[in-house]
């Protein structure tokens, strides 16, 4: 049976896809099958296979099962703004019961360990009526939320919790990740979240340069997610 997550932030850069790539390169350590999918990307390079997003490649490389990069990845967009937007300005229209068909596709391919990644925060606009959180919605997947520690963060994590609990979904744990090299009372802001966010605290990251996967892996408790 597949144990699949969806992965939110409390904004871009929080760390999300750090996080995602962690949690699946643990799960392929214990020996588990493995999939990242990343629904909608804004911000491409040309390569020599075409178009492709950075974080979606970082996901790939920890899919162990065979599935292909348009799979993994099936809404690209070249500009690295709003999805919304950069879908506007490129004539296409992002709508959910398309982006939840993909990640159904990959789903039913039964990876034992699934993260799907969103794209900024939880309610990132689709087009004028959706948001990435209906996409969490139909899926009807437990959501990790991966804060990104610095100035500002409890009330993005507390708004974020909030948000996701009354859309009905169970917020089945947080980490802290440390996007910058210190935060000052770094203590004290997570005492307050645990106290605050109603789930487990899954994890802390620390700030480094270079962090392999299998390093951010270690630093997170896989095993209460199982």
């Amino acid at each position: 049976m597949t144990k699949a997550f969806f992965i939110t932030g409390t904004d871009t850069d929080c760390g999300k896809t750090l996080v995602s790539c962690g949690l699946l390169a643990a799960a392929r350590e214990a020996g588990m099958t493995t999939a990242g999918i990343k629904p909608v990307a804004a911000g491409a390079s040309e390569t020599p296979q075409g178009l492709r997003n950075e974080d979606a490649l970082l996901l790939q490389a920890q899919t162990t099962l065979p599935i292909s990069y348009e799979q993994l990845n099936p809404m690209l967009l070249r500009a690295a703004i709003a999805p919304h937007i950069a879908a506007r300005e490129e004539g296409r229209r992002l709508g959910v019961d398309r982006i939840t068909g993909f990640c159904r596709g990959v789903l039913m391919q039964r990876p034992d360990f699934a993260v799907v990644e969103g794209a900024g925060g939880w309610r990132v606009p689709l087009n004028e009526r959706e948001t990435l959180a209906d996409v969490a919605k139909a899926l009807q997947l437990p959501v990790i939320l991966v804060v990104g520690m610095k100035l500002g963060c409890l009330n993005h994590a507390m708004l974020s919790a909030e948000a996701i609990e009354r859309d009905g979904l169970e917020l089945a744990g947080w980490v802290a990740n440390s996007p910058q090299p210190e935060m000052p009372r770094y203590g004290e802001n997570r005492e307050t979240l645990q106290q605050q966010l109603r789930c487990p605290l899954l994890g802390e990251v620390p700030f480094q340069r270079e962090m392999t996967p299998e390093q951010v892996g270690a630093c997170l408790d896989l095993q209460s997610l199982l």
